[in-house]
């Protein structure tokens, strides 16, 4: 193993060498690839079965399933969302179709998502390219400028009811079911989500089909919205904590703002496999061409990453009422620490 401090002795240099390290991490393996969407599709099949069957049978104890099966459809999109990154068979092609077909399960039209998502890859934590695929974050001076209405609009986007609760229903019941966002950018984010739509359309009148309306709407319903939420929380805390980092260019550069504004969600090892690694944020940021069943290697081998942006559950509880970037002091705050700083001026 190469230590850090003897290929780049200085910030910089250090920040560029990581990119180097981390390509030796890159190559998937198409028999784990394969097993590990097995193994997240095939039990994520079994529980919703066996949510059905608790359902039909009045064994209504059973119906807890879903939760579990929630968790099974959230791997399902971190399978989805390596995909995206060419990571996960390694061969477009392939993980382009796998992409897609998952992404009728995760209401998720794959091409439009790979789209805006590769534009926050690419523009994290830059202040001047906020927008596209990133939770909406105003400076405090950009909030103070904001007339009432927008302060108040600010401040309901960001309240914890809107963004895990009606937020995550409107992403994938409503928002991803038309272009948003790419609505003049081509052909391709329209057939994704046209394509999309279809399958979604062919799946749900199947399953009514075989299991009836009710039932389908009650067991499916919350699968979707308590995935949707976890996926949520767990794209917020990967970014929205108090020591991430923001600037604008040339103070701003990629793998600075991979290392620093991207978080390592320390999480136990039974979350850490069912959200796909997706905690160690931070390293994925870096190099997301390093499949997710990988980056653990990379935490074995460089321990020292594990350090950065390190926060605990405990930790992200308290990172919802941080809303606004204070450039001064370049940390995320809370409206009333924001307000004490303007009083102590």
């Amino acid at each position: 193993m190469t230590s850090l401090n003897a290929t780049a002795p200085n910030g910089a240099d250090r920040e560029k060498a990581w990119l180097k390290i981390l390509s030796g991490y890159r190559q998937p393996h198409m028999g784990r690839s394969a097993f590990e969407l097995a193994v997240t599709l095939i039990p994520f099949a079994l529980l919703w079965a066996g949510a059905w069957a608790s359902m039909h049978f009045g064994f209504w104890l059973g119906m807890i399933l879903i939760i579990p099966a929630a968790g099974f459809l959230l791997r399902l999109f971190m399978l989805q969302h390596d995909c995206g990154h060419g990571s996960f068979f390694g061969r477009r092609r392939l993980d382009d179709w796998t992409g897609r077909a998952i992404g009728a399960l995760t209401l998720t039209p794959y091409d439009y998502w790979r789209r805006a998502h590769a534009e926050h890859h690419a523009s994290a934590g830059n202040l001047d390219e906020r927008g596209v695929g990133d939770i909406t974050t105003l400076t405090v001076a950009e909030y103070e400028r904001a007339t009432r209405w927008q302060r108040l609009s600010y401040r309901l986007y960001r309240h914890p009811l809107v963004m895990f609760g009606i937020g995550p229903a409107w992403l994938f019941l409503v928002k991803q079911r038309l272009p948003f966002g790419m609505m003049r950018s081509g052909a391709l984010p329209w057939v994704s989500t046209m394509a999309t739509n279809a399958a979604i359309a062919v799946l749900v009148a199947l399953l009514v089909w075989a299991v009836g309306l009710v039932p389908f709407l009650v067991i499916h319903l919350p699968i979707v919205l308590l995935a949707g939420a976890a996926g949520v929380w767990l794209f917020y805390v990967q970014h929205q904590f108090e020591d991430t980092h923001w600037s604008s260019p040339p103070e701003w550069t990629f793998q600075y703002a991979a290392l620093h504004g991207a978080s390592h969600y320390d999480l136990p090892r039974p979350l850490r496999w069912i959200t796909g690694n997706i905690g160690l944020h931070n390293i994925h940021h870096l190099s997301s061409r390093v499949p997710f069943y990988r980056l653990p290697e990379v935490l074995r081998d460089y321990p020292e990453l594990g350090d950065l942006g390190r926060i605990t559950i405990r930790e992200s509880l308290g990172c919802v009422k941080l809303i606004l970037w204070d450039e001064a002091s370049k940390q995320l705050i809370s409206l009333q620490e924001a307000k004490a700083r303007r009083i102590a001026k």
